[in-house]
């Protein structure tokens, strides 16, 4: 399913979850708000933030240092009790995976190989970022996140 681009602002349910500007949040597609009011609502997840961590990382078509903003930061109680962080990003998963290269090169087929390694760059820095935090680093998909 193609992704919605639709973006807004999201009102909290539960404004002392957020961690940040709850009047201040903003999602860029259905699937992140769709992840906001998840995140809002439901127990287990004790605090939430929405692009309030940065990365930096190099990215591989400029070879130049940038910053990734993760679209979510997580403090969430696991089922035995202990308390624990992650960090979230909601991507389709056709960009979570290597393009198949068609019979003929097309702009479209470069602009999904450079999405794809842009991404990959991020999130090697965030996997790093995370390993030495003892946070996970989680990508949700359309399938993880409920979307048809």
């Amino acid at each position: 399913m193609a992704r919605q681009y639709h973006q807004g602002k999201y009102t909290c349910t539960n404004p002392h979850k957020y961690i940040g500007n709850a009047a201040e949040i903003c999602f860029r597609s259905s699937w992140e708000k769709r992840c906001m009011i998840w995140f809002d609502n439901t127990p287990s997840i004790l605090k939430w933030g929405s692009e309030e961590i940065i990365i930096p990382y190099i990215s591989p078509v400029d070879n130049r240092p940038h910053r990734y903003f993760p679209d979510f930061a997580v403090k969430y109680k696991k089922k035995d009790g202990s308390v624990k962080f992650a960090i979230i990003e909601v991507k389709p998963e056709i960009q979570t995976q290597v393009p198949k290269q068609p019979k003929r090169m097309t702009k479209q087929f470069m602009e999904s190989v450079e999405t794809y390694a842009i991404n990959t760059s991020k999130w090697i820095a965030a996997r790093k970022f995370c390993e030495s935090k003892d946070m996970d680093f989680i990508i949700l998909t359309e399938k993880d996140i409920g979307v048809k």
